[in-house]
């Protein structure tokens, strides 16, 4: 090979990696995925312990149908959780019907979600992710009620519910 060819061949494989990797920076996952969380396993190991549809959403950052989580429908007072790790994310305080279909919060707990930017669909959104385990679950809108004015757009098989103990 010429060392000219090698040269243009080893430019275009430079072009190449640099581009691929400018289209993927921004694919579902890619900066959760990045980020070290306190609670971090295999693909296998959070399959053995989420159902597929959980470790669709959590995992791979897909959207339940709207209004199919019966906690969409959640009314007792107590906190809900990530399905992942059980951390608590949500007061049943801050939960409101937004009318959309999936659960919605106008707050979470303090320091029990993430966040970053999500590109996809040909929009920029704010993605949410469980603060601990980076577990997806759903998007942030500034179309909610007071006192914050946000919708925490959440995916029900995200979360578990566990009512206050009855005192």
């Amino acid at each position: 090979m010429k060392r000219r060819n090698f040269l243009y061949v080893g430019a275009g494989a430079i072009a190449a990696l640099g581009g691929g990797a400018f289209i993927l920076r921004d694919r579902p996952g890619a900066s959760a995925s990045a980020k070290t969380f306190e609670i971090a396993r295999s693909d296998e190991e959070w399959r053995a312990i989420l159902s597929p549809q959980q470790y669709a959403v959590l995992r791979e950052e897909a959207t339940e149908r709207a209004f199919t989580s019966p906690l969409n429908e959640e009314k007792r007072a107590g906190l809900f959780h990530c399905a992942g790790c059980d951390l608590p994310l949500y007061s049943s305080e801050a939960k409101y019907d937004s009318g959309t279909g999936w659960p919605s919060f106008w707050e979470a707990l303090p320091g029990a979600i993430g966040t970053k930017e999500d590109n996809t669909f040909f929009m920029t959104r704010t993605e949410c992710h469980c603060s601990r385990c980076g577990g997806h679950l759903g998007h942030i809108f500034d179309d909610g009620p007071p006192p914050t004015g946000k919708r925490h757009c959440i995916n029900g098989v995200a979360l578990t519910f566990r009512p206050n103990e009855a005192a």
